[in-house]
């Protein structure tokens, strides 16, 4: 896993003691983490400053979660550029990464490993999306 220090992970989980524990993993890896319990806070919170990347574990079904996201991503002005990871927990999830729209993708890591890593590769292919786009705008 390639640590990419000081990039800002917004973690949206409705479980207080969820939110505390993945704050302090990511946080040990480098990571700035904002912390929010729903889509409302979620969205106050983007649209103060930006995330490099969010990470959304919310009970419901995943096309509701979807539309929530496309709520947050409205209300907080969020570019498409911003990956959204929805990861699922749970003994009976099959480990699987799978890209269900434009840069928002669903998770189910078989360990939090797993989930580091995939946000580490995430947040290495936006940083070099974003390393090409100011490149063209310098042309």
């Amino acid at each position: 896993m390639v640590k990419i220090n000081g990039r800002t992970i917004l973690v949206v989980n409705d479980i207080e003691a969820t939110r505390k524990s993945i704050k302090i993993l990511l946080g040990h890896d480098g990571y700035q983490i904002k912390t929010a319990r729903n889509e409302r806070q979620a969205a106050k919170s983007a649209r103060f400053k930006q995330p490099d990347l969010m990470l959304v574990s919310l009970d419901g079904k995943t096309d509701d979660i979807v539309a929530g996201i496309h709520r947050i991503r409205e209300q907080a002005a969020l570019t498409e550029n911003v990956p959204i990871v929805i990861f699922c927990a749970g003994e009976s999830q099959k480990a699987c990464e799978v890209n269900i729209e434009r840069n928002i993708y669903l998770t189910c890591p078989d360990n939090f490993n797993n989930l580091r890593d995939f946000i580490s590769r995430l947040l290495q292919k936006s940083q070099g999306s974003k390393v090409k786009s100011l490149r063209k705008r310098k042309l």
